[in-house]
């Protein structure tokens, strides 16, 4: 029975500003997990990524942070720090599919190193940790046949709960969801086990947890963008209602304004939002592809009034989200 929903990161979209305007109006995620940083090699935390981790920009938020890193040397300093400001869990990102990060061994591309990931927890777990360790993994880097010798390695550790979207690197947000894989961890995994992958209504999160009925934990990224009321509909509340979704989007792009200081960059980012969003909406093809072509806030602006004012809300999502 599930009984915990965590909201995943997705890099450029659930910001900070994302997260708190998210909560205000919607709620239903017991757990944010916040977009990656990478350590340097100096060890020092950008501005950038200090502003996303800041307590101030989470109060309110149950907010686990995410490290991207294939040296436990980079990841113990980063549990250091985070652990200092209050963050009693740090997650490793070993399911992000771009080319370039998984080129640099990092991501899902830490996969194809299964011994190199070995000795990463050897070190990580061999000396007293600041914070509890969680893992966000992808079955393989080229197969799913792989997953067996990486959830042999993660049953040796303390982890405290792994994360699986069921596809492989190449497969990224496509194509079939491998869940023999999850009925692998559900019967031979010795950590507590959080499903993450095309989840994107009420009903296909309770045909899950009709297949894996242990199944405790669920996390969320896409489904709950273009659909911001589904965590709080799988508690039983409401579907988001035109006016909610108004508000919502007013209060985010305000948000990013100040975040931004001008226009143009909060219409861009409000333009990724309805990438997913637009789905929310009977027939959005059309307005969603001139959104995404549109320049300029004037522009956006126009096209999301005419959203609002002529196309029928759908109670969940549909369509296919990439």
């Amino acid at each position: 029975m599930i009984s915990r929903v965590d909201f995943a990161p997705l890099d450029g979209i659930t910001k900070s500003v994302f997260r708190r305007t998210w909560q205000e109006f919607f709620g239903g995620a017991d757990r944010f997990f916040i977009p990656f940083f990478s350590p340097t090699d100096q060890h020092i935390l950008t501005d950038r990524h200090r502003k996303e981790v800041d307590p101030a920009a989470n109060a309110g938020l149950n907010a686990v942070p995410q490290v991207m890193t294939r040296r436990a040397s980079d990841f113990l300093w980063a549990a250091e720090i985070l652990a200092d400001m209050g963050y009693g869990e740090v997650n490793l990102n070993l399911g992000c599919p771009s080319g370039t990060v998984a080129a640099k061994g990092k991501g899902s591309g830490f996969l194809r190193d299964p011994e190199g990931l070995d000795r990463f927890f050897e070190e990580v777990f061999s000396r007293p940790l600041p914070a509890a360790v969680s893992v966000k993994t992808r079955l393989g880097y080229d197969s799913p046949e792989e997953f067996p010798r990486l959830l042999e390695i993660y049953n040796r550790y303390p982890i405290a709960c792994l994360t699986v979207h069921p596809r492989t690197r190449p497969e990224k947000y496509r194509g079939p969801l491998h869940l023999d894989a999850v009925s692998l961890a559900m019967a031979e995994g010795r950590i507590p086990l959080c499903y993450n992958g095309d989840l994107r209504t009420p009903g296909e999160v309770r045909a899950l947890e009709a297949r894996f009925p242990a199944l405790e934990a669920v996390m969320i990224g896409r489904g709950a963008v273009a659909d911001p009321a589904l965590p709080r509909k799988l508690r039983g509340g409401p579907p988001a209602s035109r006016e909610e979704l108004e508000a919502f989007t007013a209060a985010l792009y305000r948000g990013y304004q100040a975040q931004y200081g001008q226009k143009h960059p909060a219409s861009q980012r409000m333009k990724e939002v309805w990438f997913y969003l637009i789905h929310l909406f009977e027939g959005g093809e059309r307005l969603g592809g001139r959104l995404r072509r549109s320049r300029g806030p004037e522009a956006y602006e126009r096209i999301e009034a005419e959203i609002f004012q002529t196309l029928p809300l759908r109670e969940e999502s549909a369509g296919e989200l990439v």
